[in-house]
């Protein structure tokens, strides 16, 4: 695989959205091992893989504790493939505020969101 990558867009602060050359496996153990490796408090909370024909999708939901926003935030990354189409990657995470009815801080949220971006510059090579 070439390694070539394309940002689609990132509309919200939680919310990151790829889509890359990269090999669906190698990039699935990468982004496991690097969320897990990454911090102390990291976990993979449940894992969903499903296969219909030559397309795939994979799901793991990840969650970890943010010492700057004091609570536990989640990270649900999604990849997807069709036959030897690009690996299609979502990222979302949730859970960074404490407010009752709206976001007032969202730094665990973005922090988890640029460990993983860092563990996908790194797989990129």
């Amino acid at each position: 695989m070439s390694g070539r990558t394309a940002w689609i867009r990132r509309d919200i602060m939680a919310k990151l959205e790829k889509i890359t050359d990269r090999d669906f496996d190698g990039l699935l153990h990468s982004i496991e091992e690097g969320i897990l490796e990454g911090s102390i408090s990291a976990s993979l909370e449940d894992s969903s893989d499903f296969q219909s024909g030559d397309a795939r999708c994979s799901v793991r939901v990840f969650e970890r504790y943010s010492y700057m926003g004091g609570n536990r935030v989640s990270l649900s990354v999604t990849l997807f493939q069709s036959g030897n189409e690009p690996v299609h990657l979502s990222a979302i995470t949730a859970g960074g505020s404490q407010a009752m009815f709206f976001k007032i801080n969202e730094f665990g949220e973005e922090a988890f969101l640029d460990k993983l971006r860092e563990i996908l510059q790194a797989a990129a090579g």
